[in-house]
């Protein structure tokens, strides 16, 4: 899920994204990386010499749950606060997004804002014989990266399924002894403070190495 929430928000700092598409209802189940590693390292010690396979889901969606609404009002917040400069030195400026709750409200707002504003420029560079190619072009490539995100993401921005992580929830009950492995091998959902992890974190370690 980080994926999708990481590209969202390159397009969004970037400029080029302008709505959100999804069920603001619905929850994401997303950890941190370094949580999952921990798990990860964890569980391979507890399962070592044993024969019987335990399945651990290492989510946050059950007892942490972050809704798709907090995404939109993060991502402003975070690209108001601290704006994106892109290579040119321009700072890109980045307004609230519209919600957009399912695919035919989705399709209107494309076609309204994009699609035929998209032909009257199309008309206008063959009158102009072709003076705004590289206008249409860019006009293009916004609005192949918009379908090219919704047909990828879409069923994850509309799942509204939760997963049970009560296997994960009591191998950090059992294997963490000391408050000191706590501390290190910590993967337990219900500690994170999603907006401070995401404004304080997630957000300026994305603008940093994928911006």
């Amino acid at each position: 899920m980080y994926r999708t929430i990481d590209t969202l928000g390159v397009g969004y700092g970037k400029g080029r994204l302008t709505c959100f598409l999804g069920d603001l209802n619905a929850v994401s189940d997303v950890m941190p990386a370094d949580m999952v590693v921990n798990s990860m390292l964890v569980s391979m010690a507890v399962q070592a010499g044993k024969q019987k396979e335990t399945i651990y889901h290492v989510g946050s969606s059950l007892r942490n749950p972050l809704k798709n609404e907090k995404l939109p009002k993060i991502a402003y917040h975070c690209f108001t606060t601290k704006p994106w400069t892109n290579k040119e030195g321009k700072v890109v400026r980045v307004k609230n997004m519209e919600i957009l709750s399912s695919m035919a409200s989705f399709h209107r707002y494309m076609a309204i804002h994009y699609l035929i504003p998209l032909k009257g420029l199309a008309l206008l560079n063959i009158v102009l014989c072709k003076l705004l190619d590289k206008s249409l072009k860019d006009f293009h490539r916004k609005i192949n990266f918009a379908f090219r995100l919704v047909e990828l993401y879409q069923p994850y921005l509309f799942f509204n399924g939760v997963f049970d992580d009560t296997n994960t929830e009591k191998l950090q009950g059992i294997v963490l002894k000391t408050e000191a492995e706590t501390e290190m091998f910590c993967f337990d959902p219900t500690v994170i403070n999603w907006d401070d992890y995401f404004v304080d974190i997630h957000v300026p370690g994305l603008v940093k190495y994928v911006f």
